[in-house]
């Protein structure tokens, strides 16, 4: 995995699509607010989000250990636009690598939401 980043750069380290592993991806889903991240970030359609734009009820170093677990695992992307790190779902590189793996997660989690309600 890249994971340093050049000397004074801003850039974060992310895994190659090759390097990302379905164990990596099940266990960075496997926390209810990391779940709670992707399942806003595939409401969002591709488009990408800010870290502040996610209303989580941890404090903020916990999310951003949730963030850079799902970052880390290969679940999203994240890039510094100015002073703003934003979020992308890599979709179309879990779905390439575990083909409907990630839509039954999101249908599953939204049922069993659906059932805590």
């Amino acid at each position: 995995m890249n994971t340093t980043a050049p000397a004074g750069s801003r850039d974060l380290p992310h895994p190659s699509r090759e390097e990302i592993r379905l164990e990596g991806v099940l266990h960075a889903l496997s926390d209810p607010m990391r779940l709670q991240i992707v399942q806003e970030l595939a409401a969002a359609g591709g488009d990408e989000l800010t870290c502040s734009q996610f209303a989580l009820p941890v404090t903020k170093s916990t999310t951003t250990h949730h963030f850079r677990v799902l970052r880390e695992n290969g679940v999203i992307q994240q890039i510094y636009r100015g002073t703003a790190k934003m979020n992308g779902l890599r979709k179309r590189d879990l779905d390439d690598l575990f083909p409907g793996l990630l839509d039954a997660l999101l249908a599953a989690a939204a049922r069993q939401s659906a059932r805590q309600n």
